[in-house]
């Protein structure tokens, strides 16, 4: 009996094992794409946006990465920031068909931002970097933009994440990376503007005024006060030296005169 009891919990941890190492083969995929975080901003104004490129090879690092932008809602503008070791290219090219936008024809529009690393950079095996991206104005005629990308590794193997992602369909091996748009709340077009550049909207602005004119209203009663009480301690501090000197004179006197 207890034999049979032993091989059934034998047979019940290997098929735990089995189903516990299928879940994790299926998750790794999952957690070496490459991905645009935040996954979502705000229609008609600007964000930043970091490309997460995890380097899913053992033996091999990433030495590049290409992004394609949407010519369907084009973005105008595409500012990166430094990173160490690597070099970045913004390029731009007329597009297919014309856009109107604002009351303006957009013409141009970025087309690709690449990132190549210099002599003895790369990301390595087991590690992942961000590059960070400004862009806009973020279109408000989509609910969603996608950024295929181009991955190439050290080795000479390069991995395309362009599959789109299809609604209620299963997530794809490469799918690309993409961020969805939400409708403009508050401050409109220039407070996304601000909050982009590192600023702040007006209402933030106002009341960060209204803190300031209190904090220097305080400083102001505090230092009225301690003048005062400054004051107040030096009359004080006089008084009673005169006090006791006339006093000591006259106890003098008194004792003079008998």
């Amino acid at each position: 009996m207890f034999s049979s009891l032993r091989r059934t919990a034998l047979r019940g941890g290997v098929v735990a094992a089995v189903a516990a190492g299928v879940a994790l083969a299926a998750a790794s995929p999952a957690l070496a794409h490459v991905t645009a975080q935040p996954s979502t901003a705000q229609q008609g104004g600007y964000t930043v946006i970091n490309f997460r490129v995890p380097t899913e090879s053992d033996t091999a690092g990433t030495v590049k990465l290409e992004v394609s932008f949407p010519t369907d809602h084009p973005l105008t503008s595409a500012r990166t920031t430094p990173q160490p070791g690597w070099t970045a290219t913004v390029t731009k090219g007329t597009l297919p068909q014309p856009i109107q936008r604002d009351g303006a024809t957009i013409t141009q529009a970025v087309t690709t931002v690449t990132w190549t690393a210099q002599p003895g950079t790369r990301i390595g095996p087991g590690q992942y970097m961000d590059f960070p991206l400004s862009v806009g104005p973020l279109p408000d005629d989509t609910t969603g933009l996608v950024f295929p990308a181009t991955q190439t590794y050290d080795d000479g193997s390069v991995v395309n994440w362009n599959e789109i992602q299809r609604p209620g369909a299963a997530e794809p091996d490469h799918p690309a990376p993409s961020i969805t748009l939400t409708p403009a709340t508050g401050g409109g077009h220039g407070g996304h503007d601000a909050a982009a550049a590192g600023g702040t909207d007006g209402s933030s602005a106002g009341t960060t005024d209204t803190t300031a004119r209190w904090l220097g209203g305080i400083g102001l009663l505090l230092g009225a006060l301690g003048l005062g009480l400054g004051g107040g301690a030096v009359l004080r501090s006089r008084r009673p030296k005169s006090r006791t000197g006339g006093s000591a004179a006259a106890k003098e006197e008194k004792v003079t005169t008998q």
